[in-house]
């Protein structure tokens, strides 16, 4: 009943004028840059950083949820009409989608999709309300060995799990490690990997670092594998969901809610693993299995409501434990402490207001993402039409002009172009990006939490595992690397 009660009062947050204008604004361009190939919520709210240095957090992340909730809305026309995912959790949409959409049925696509988000993305927010505050309160007895051993859980799975190589994983996670400790250590005075470098002795901005990898490195790499022949929209054409199609669609919407929201509150969760569980499972589940790989409406439905009930899965951790699951997470917590804000236990007492107004906020963005995307669909197809060199160059610029803005320092600049382009060197390689920015901002916290835990032992290392918790977080740890690696020998062998 408390949740309950908070609720309301982040309705009283939520529903005041300005803060209902910054949610449109959020889900209007969320939808924007969801429909725009190559361009993801990340990219949008990591530009977004120095331009809203001005507004108050509460309407910032207002906003900022609109925008992650309208990119995962938007991501399923670009899949659907020219089979190209804006986002990797739509990847499973395009695989049906873009055949009914050829097939003539396009608008039953395009209209489970929206719908299958919205009635996902309602029950996995309603989940959120509840989990939330629970989580919120466990985390209070956790102890600095507890928490150490939870980033590093976060470390190891996020280095597993996302990219095609655990290899390429640790890499992309030890450089953002690295990054992380450049500066000043708070703890001796030293300075530490700074290369004589003044500028360094405060470390990298991490606005920096986020608008380098996204707006320069991801945007150097959709241009270099643009093909404008490719990019041919299919008609919004056929009938809107008949009675059929809603028969087919309530159970796969309900079912991949169900398997996304718990995926995308596990570190490293993501989107993509739930979205492929999902077509799977309709696929066996389905009366109508002749029809996968043809166009079925199922293979639609299931993925699209698991891609949208992951990302409410991703705010648990974030709001509750300051542990970011995605690259998304991984801005929105740059976010936080861009405005001197750190998520955790602690953030539901200290700033309720937020917490709670952006919560609700969802609840209020999902309807107007329903009310953006079913009418207006033939709006948003429109913005295919915008060339893109001419949009990848105004990103970049923007970019720019943003981080100079803010810091008005040419070697920003100059550490802007340098990480940028390694970013791009990374995406050729087949790099992962996320674990990057998840040791970068985590990295600092393992470090604090570590040395807080040896402190209070006395440099006794064996505290590190005197707890239940601690334990089984980094057992679970051991297992994310171990488990591959058997089931990997034991295909060999059989």
């Amino acid at each position: 009943m408390e949740s309950l009660e908070y609720l309301m009062h982040g309705f009283a947050v939520a529903l005041q004028p300005m803060n209902l204008l910054w949610a449109f604004i959020g889900s209007a361009l969320g939808t924007a840059i969801g429909v725009l190939p190559g361009i993801g919520p990340a990219l949008t709210i990591a530009l977004l950083l120095p331009v809203t240095v001005s507004i108050g957090p509460t309407s910032a992340f207002i906003m900022f949820a609109g925008v992650f909730y309208g990119a995962m809305y938007g991501g399923s026309t670009t899949s659907i009409l020219i089979n190209t995912p804006g986002e990797a959790g739509s990847m499973m949409t395009a695989l049906e989608g873009n055949r009914m959409a050829r097939r003539g049925r396009g608008a039953a696509a395009l209209a489970t999709a929206a719908i299958g988000s919205f009635v996902a993305g309602t029950l996995a927010t309603f989940a959120l309300t509840f989990v939330a505050p629970f989580v919120a309160e466990l985390a209070f007895v956790f102890k600095p060995a507890d928490y150490f051993a939870l980033i590093v859980l976060a470390f190891c799975s996020v280095a597993v799990v996302m990219g095609n190589s655990r290899t390429r994983g640790l890499i992309s996670l030890f450089l953002g490690l690295a990054m992380g400790v450049i500066g000043i250590d708070k703890l001796t005075g030293q300075p530490r990997l700074t290369f004589g470098q003044a500028e360094l002795l405060d470390g990298i901005e991490l606005t920096v670092v986020l608008v380098s990898l996204f707006a320069i490195g991801e945007i150097l790499f959709v241009v270099s594998r643009y093909d404008p022949g490719k990019e041919q929209p299919l008609s919004v054409s056929g009938k809107w969901m008949t009675k059929q199609d809603f028969a087919r669609s309530w159970k796969p919407w309900l079912r991949g809610t169900a398997i996304g929201f718990p995926m995308g509150t596990l570190p490293g969760g993501g989107s993509e693993i739930p979205t492929m569980l999902s077509y799977t499972l309709e696929r066996k589940l389905s009366k109508h299995p002749e029809e996968f790989g043809h166009g079925a409406i199922e293979g639609v439905a299931g993925p699209e409501a698991a891609n949208n009930a992951a990302a409410a899965g991703v705010l648990v951790p974030l709001l509750t434990l300051g542990l970011p699951t995605s690259a998304t997470a991984a801005v929105l917590l740059a976010a936080f402490q861009n405005y001197g804000l750190q998520p955790g236990p602690n953030l539901f007492t200290s700033n309720a207001d937020l917490v709670w107004g952006l919560i609700a906020s969802l609840y209020i963005g999902n309807i107007m993402l329903l009310v953006l995307n079913l009418p207006l669909i033939g709006m948003w197809v429109k913005l295919l039409s915008v060339p893109k060199p001419q949009l990848y160059a105004g990103i970049l610029i923007f970019a720019l002009i943003g981080i100079w803005g803010v810091s008005g320092s040419e070697f920003d600049l100059i550490v802007m172009v340098i990480v940028g382009v390694a970013g791009y060197v990374m995406r050729v390689y087949d790099f992962p990006i996320a674990p990057v920015l998840i040791g970068m901002i985590l990295g600092p916290m393992a470090e604090f939490q570590l040395r807080t835990a040896l402190t209070a032992a006395q440099g006794n290392p064996a505290t590190l595992v005197e707890t239940p918790i601690s334990i089984t977080f980094l057992t679970i740890a051991a297992l994310i690397f171990i488990v591959p690696m058997l089931v990997k020998r034991l295909r060999q062998r059989a």
